[in-house]
């Protein structure tokens, strides 16, 4: 499976953008997307997760209520929908695919085996 980021950008603080990861073939319905970012200087970190068949999805906390993931089926994405963005968020952020993953796990960056390219987020205040 490879995996196609896209929908970064340069945003004023307060702004929205939504990123699409573009997978190059059907994912199973035991399949979990998810997207990390890496800010820089950090370590990659966990932002969300929606696993493909059920729509479960999870957030780090600090895009709770701020951040949507969600999936589309006819296109075959996994969309982040981000608002009320802080400078905070500025990033690199990546998709990453997995069909192993379980939700002990869908946190860490080393259970997923597929990753996208990337695409910058920046966020200025």
């Amino acid at each position: 499976v490879q995996l196609q980021a896209s929908g970064g950008g340069l945003v004023q603080a307060g702004g929205s953008l939504r990123l699409s990861c573009l997978a190059s073939e059907r994912t199973g319905s035991n399949w979990r997307i998810a997207w990390f970012r890496q800010g820089p200087g950090k370590e990659r970190e966990f932002v969300a997760v929606l696993r493909w068949d059920s729509s479960r999805t999870a957030y780090t906390d600090s895009v709770k209520g701020r951040f949507t993931i969600s999936r589309d089926k006819a296109k075959n994405t996994v969309d982040l929908q981000m608002n009320s963005l802080k400078p905070e968020d500025t990033a690199v952020y990546y998709c990453a695919a997995g069909r192993t993953v379980i939700m002990s796990n869908e946190r860490n960056v080393a259970a997923y085996h597929y990753w996208g390219q990337g695409t910058q987020v920046t966020v200025s205040s």
